[in-house]
Protein backbone atom coordinates (compact mmCIF):
# COMPACT_ATOMS: atom_id res chain seq x y z
CA UNK A 1 0.00 0.00 0.00
CA UNK A 2 1.14 3.27 -1.00
CA UNK A 3 1.12 5.48 1.90
CA UNK A 4 0.72 8.71 0.20
CA UNK A 5 -2.49 10.82 1.39
CA UNK A 6 -4.01 7.82 3.16
CA UNK A 7 -5.98 8.01 6.36
CA UNK A 8 -4.02 6.47 9.44
CA UNK A 9 -5.52 6.04 12.71
CA UNK A 10 -2.53 5.60 15.65
CA UNK A 11 -3.79 4.59 18.68
CA UNK A 12 -1.79 5.71 21.94
CA UNK A 13 0.19 7.87 19.25
CA UNK A 14 1.72 10.82 21.62
CA UNK A 15 4.78 9.09 23.22
CA UNK A 16 7.60 6.73 22.39
CA UNK A 17 6.56 3.89 19.20
CA UNK A 18 3.45 5.76 19.07
CA UNK A 19 5.07 8.73 18.59
CA UNK A 20 7.70 7.93 16.36
CA UNK A 21 5.44 5.62 13.95
CA UNK A 22 2.92 9.06 13.48
CA UNK A 23 6.06 10.45 12.66
CA UNK A 24 7.04 8.40 9.79
CA UNK A 25 3.58 8.34 8.44
CA UNK A 26 3.50 11.75 8.10
CA UNK A 27 6.59 11.68 6.67
CA UNK A 28 5.14 9.01 3.55
CA UNK A 29 2.62 12.28 3.69
CA UNK A 30 0.01 9.89 4.96
CA UNK A 31 -2.42 12.16 7.00
CA UNK A 32 -2.25 11.08 10.91
CA UNK A 33 -4.82 10.68 13.55
CA UNK A 34 -3.17 10.17 17.19
CA UNK A 35 -5.40 9.25 19.43
CA UNK A 36 -5.11 9.37 23.16
CA UNK A 37 -6.56 8.02 26.71
CA UNK A 38 -5.08 10.88 29.34
CA UNK A 39 -1.78 11.97 27.66
CA UNK A 40 -3.53 14.97 25.75
CA UNK A 41 -0.43 17.20 25.84
CA UNK A 42 1.83 14.48 24.74
CA UNK A 43 -0.39 13.64 21.74
CA UNK A 44 -0.95 17.48 21.09
CA UNK A 45 2.84 17.90 21.18
CA UNK A 46 3.00 14.93 18.03
CA UNK A 47 0.52 17.09 16.57
CA UNK A 48 2.66 20.03 16.28
CA UNK A 49 5.68 18.35 15.48
CA UNK A 50 3.86 17.01 12.06
CA UNK A 51 2.41 20.35 11.45
CA UNK A 52 5.80 22.03 11.87
CA UNK A 53 7.05 19.65 8.94
CA UNK A 54 4.61 20.36 6.37
CA UNK A 55 2.68 16.87 7.31
CA UNK A 56 -1.72 16.85 8.41
CA UNK A 57 -2.41 15.20 11.79
CA UNK A 58 -5.15 15.38 14.64
CA UNK A 59 -5.20 14.30 17.79
CA UNK A 60 -8.24 12.85 19.28
CA UNK A 61 -9.91 11.28 22.40
CA UNK A 62 -10.90 8.06 22.76
CA UNK A 63 -10.16 5.50 25.30
CA UNK A 64 -9.98 2.14 23.42
CA UNK A 65 -11.15 -0.37 26.07
CA UNK A 66 -14.68 1.08 25.52
CA UNK A 67 -16.32 0.06 22.55
CA UNK A 68 -18.86 3.40 22.37
CA UNK A 69 -16.01 5.63 22.79
CA UNK A 70 -14.01 3.51 19.50
CA UNK A 71 -16.68 3.74 16.86
CA UNK A 72 -17.44 7.50 17.70
CA UNK A 73 -13.70 8.26 16.94
CA UNK A 74 -13.94 6.62 14.08
CA UNK A 75 -16.95 8.60 12.55
CA UNK A 76 -15.28 11.26 13.57
CA UNK A 77 -12.56 10.56 11.45
CA UNK A 78 -14.64 9.69 8.83
CA UNK A 79 -16.92 12.66 8.71
CA UNK A 80 -13.80 14.78 8.72
CA UNK A 81 -11.42 12.88 5.98
CA UNK A 82 -14.01 10.39 4.30
CA UNK A 83 -12.79 6.74 5.69
CA UNK A 84 -9.66 4.86 7.47
CA UNK A 85 -7.25 3.60 4.97
CA UNK A 86 -5.21 2.08 8.02
CA UNK A 87 -4.63 1.13 11.50
CA UNK A 88 -2.24 1.27 14.38
CA UNK A 89 -2.99 -0.64 17.19
CA UNK A 90 -0.07 0.65 19.57
CA UNK A 91 -2.34 1.76 22.38
CA UNK A 92 -0.95 -0.20 25.69
CA UNK A 93 -0.70 -0.58 29.25
CA UNK A 94 0.91 -3.06 32.31
CA UNK A 95 1.04 -3.46 35.76
CA UNK A 96 4.46 -3.83 37.52
CA UNK A 97 4.21 -7.09 39.01
CA UNK A 98 7.51 -9.44 39.79
CA UNK A 99 6.21 -12.74 37.83
CA UNK A 100 6.46 -14.96 40.66
CA UNK A 101 3.97 -12.87 42.79
CA UNK A 102 0.69 -14.60 41.67
CA UNK A 103 -1.46 -13.07 44.76
CA UNK A 104 -1.00 -9.13 43.37
CA UNK A 105 -2.45 -10.34 40.07
CA UNK A 106 -5.99 -9.81 41.35
CA UNK A 107 -8.91 -9.46 38.76
CA UNK A 108 -8.72 -5.62 38.46
CA UNK A 109 -5.09 -5.97 37.05
CA UNK A 110 -6.17 -8.89 34.74
CA UNK A 111 -9.62 -6.64 33.44
CA UNK A 112 -7.25 -3.82 32.84
CA UNK A 113 -4.77 -5.49 30.75
CA UNK A 114 -6.92 -6.99 28.66
CA UNK A 115 -9.70 -4.60 28.28
CA UNK A 116 -7.34 -2.41 26.91
CA UNK A 117 -4.19 -4.53 25.38
CA UNK A 118 -6.63 -7.41 23.32
CA UNK A 119 -10.54 -6.07 23.45
CA UNK A 120 -9.19 -2.25 23.01
CA UNK A 121 -7.36 -3.63 19.64
CA UNK A 122 -10.24 -5.41 18.71
CA UNK A 123 -12.50 -2.96 19.21
CA UNK A 124 -10.43 -0.89 16.94
CA UNK A 125 -9.59 -3.39 13.76
CA UNK A 126 -14.05 -3.85 14.26
CA UNK A 127 -14.33 0.11 14.00
CA UNK A 128 -12.25 0.64 10.74
CA UNK A 129 -13.33 -2.44 9.28
CA UNK A 130 -16.44 -1.81 6.72
CA UNK A 131 -14.51 1.62 5.69
CA UNK A 132 -12.06 -0.53 4.52
CA UNK A 133 -13.91 -3.13 3.19
CA UNK A 134 -15.88 -0.64 1.39
CA UNK A 135 -12.87 0.96 -0.49
CA UNK A 136 -11.31 -3.14 -0.82
CA UNK A 137 -8.35 -1.87 0.59
CA UNK A 138 -6.91 -1.85 4.12
CA UNK A 139 -3.88 -2.57 6.66
CA UNK A 140 -3.85 -2.98 10.41
CA UNK A 141 -0.81 -3.35 12.09
CA UNK A 142 -1.01 -4.80 16.21
CA UNK A 143 1.90 -3.78 18.30
CA UNK A 144 2.85 -7.36 20.56
CA UNK A 145 5.82 -7.82 22.96
CA UNK A 146 8.13 -10.80 23.05
CA UNK A 147 6.90 -11.07 26.07
CA UNK A 148 4.11 -12.75 24.44
CA UNK A 149 6.21 -15.07 23.19
CA UNK A 150 8.62 -15.95 25.85
CA UNK A 151 6.22 -15.52 28.81
CA UNK A 152 8.58 -13.11 30.49
CA UNK A 153 7.61 -9.63 31.27
CA UNK A 154 6.43 -6.42 33.42
CA UNK A 155 4.14 -8.97 34.94
CA UNK A 156 2.11 -12.48 34.33
CA UNK A 157 -1.16 -10.83 32.67
CA UNK A 158 0.99 -8.50 30.50
CA UNK A 159 2.55 -11.34 28.93
CA UNK A 160 -0.58 -13.47 28.57
CA UNK A 161 -2.08 -10.02 26.97
CA UNK A 162 0.21 -9.83 24.48
CA UNK A 163 0.28 -13.33 23.90
CA UNK A 164 -3.65 -13.06 22.39
CA UNK A 165 -2.41 -10.00 20.96
CA UNK A 166 -0.33 -12.46 18.63
CA UNK A 167 -3.66 -14.72 18.53
CA UNK A 168 -5.65 -12.06 17.46
CA UNK A 169 -3.64 -11.04 14.30
CA UNK A 170 -3.65 -14.21 12.87
CA UNK A 171 -7.93 -14.63 13.50
CA UNK A 172 -8.26 -10.75 12.24
CA UNK A 173 -6.06 -11.80 9.05
CA UNK A 174 -8.31 -14.49 8.15
CA UNK A 175 -11.30 -13.15 9.29
CA UNK A 176 -10.98 -9.47 7.39
CA UNK A 177 -9.16 -11.38 4.40
CA UNK A 178 -8.66 -10.86 1.07
CA UNK A 179 -9.57 -6.56 1.35
CA UNK A 180 -7.93 -6.21 4.57
CA UNK A 181 -4.44 -6.74 5.98
CA UNK A 182 -3.49 -7.82 9.34
CA UNK A 183 0.34 -7.83 11.00
CA UNK A 184 1.89 -7.97 14.32
CA UNK A 185 5.13 -6.30 14.88
CA UNK A 186 6.46 -7.72 18.19
CA UNK A 187 9.49 -5.18 20.10
CA UNK A 188 12.41 -6.92 22.08
CA UNK A 189 13.50 -3.75 24.72
CA UNK A 190 12.77 -0.41 23.43
CA UNK A 191 14.60 2.72 24.72
CA UNK A 192 11.53 4.19 25.85
CA UNK A 193 10.36 6.48 29.07
CA UNK A 194 9.18 2.64 29.98
CA UNK A 195 12.52 2.60 31.05
CA UNK A 196 13.21 5.28 33.26
CA UNK A 197 14.89 4.84 36.01
CA UNK A 198 15.96 1.85 34.96
CA UNK A 199 18.69 3.26 32.44
CA UNK A 200 21.72 0.86 34.59
CA UNK A 201 19.28 -2.32 33.52
CA UNK A 202 19.16 -1.34 29.95
CA UNK A 203 22.80 -0.36 29.75
CA UNK A 204 23.96 -4.36 30.99
CA UNK A 205 21.28 -5.75 28.80
CA UNK A 206 22.29 -4.64 25.35
CA UNK A 207 26.14 -6.26 25.83
CA UNK A 208 24.11 -9.55 25.93
CA UNK A 209 21.75 -8.94 22.66
CA UNK A 210 23.30 -10.41 19.37
CA UNK A 211 23.54 -6.85 18.05
CA UNK A 212 24.49 -5.58 21.12
CA UNK A 213 22.22 -2.47 21.32
CA UNK A 214 18.65 -1.45 22.68
CA UNK A 215 16.35 -0.93 19.33
CA UNK A 216 15.21 2.87 19.03
CA UNK A 217 11.15 3.90 18.78
CA UNK A 218 12.57 4.74 15.36
CA UNK A 219 13.42 0.92 14.73
CA UNK A 220 9.78 -0.24 15.07
CA UNK A 221 8.23 2.57 13.12
CA UNK A 222 10.21 1.28 10.42
CA UNK A 223 8.90 -1.90 10.66
CA UNK A 224 5.60 -0.89 11.32
CA UNK A 225 5.43 1.19 7.76
CA UNK A 226 7.12 -1.03 6.20
CA UNK A 227 4.25 -3.96 7.36
CA UNK A 228 1.67 -1.40 6.17
CA UNK A 229 3.11 -1.33 3.15
CA UNK A 230 3.77 -4.88 2.14
CA UNK A 231 1.11 -6.00 0.03
CA UNK A 232 1.68 -9.39 0.20
CA UNK A 233 1.79 -10.53 3.39
CA UNK A 234 -0.56 -10.77 6.01
CA UNK A 235 -1.21 -12.57 9.42
CA UNK A 236 2.50 -12.44 10.29
CA UNK A 237 4.57 -11.62 13.55
CA UNK A 238 7.57 -9.91 13.09
CA UNK A 239 9.95 -10.08 15.80
CA UNK A 240 12.29 -6.76 15.73
CA UNK A 241 14.63 -7.23 19.34
CA UNK A 242 18.11 -6.84 18.28
CA UNK A 243 18.45 -10.61 18.58
CA UNK A 244 17.39 -10.91 21.99
CA UNK A 245 14.88 -14.06 21.90
CA UNK A 246 16.85 -16.16 19.32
Amino acid sequence: MDLYQKVALVTGGGTGIGRAVCMQLAGRKATVVINYSRSKDDAEETVRMILEQGGRAIALQADVSQDEEVRAMVEQIVQQYGTVDVLVNNASITHHIPMDDLESVTEEVWNDLLAVNVKGMFYCARAVAPYMKHRQQGAIVNLGSIAGQTGLGSSLPYAVSKAAVHGLTKSLARSLAPDIRVNCIVPGAVATRWWAGREEQMKQLAPHLLLQRISTPEDIASMVCSALEQEAMTGQIITVDSGQTL
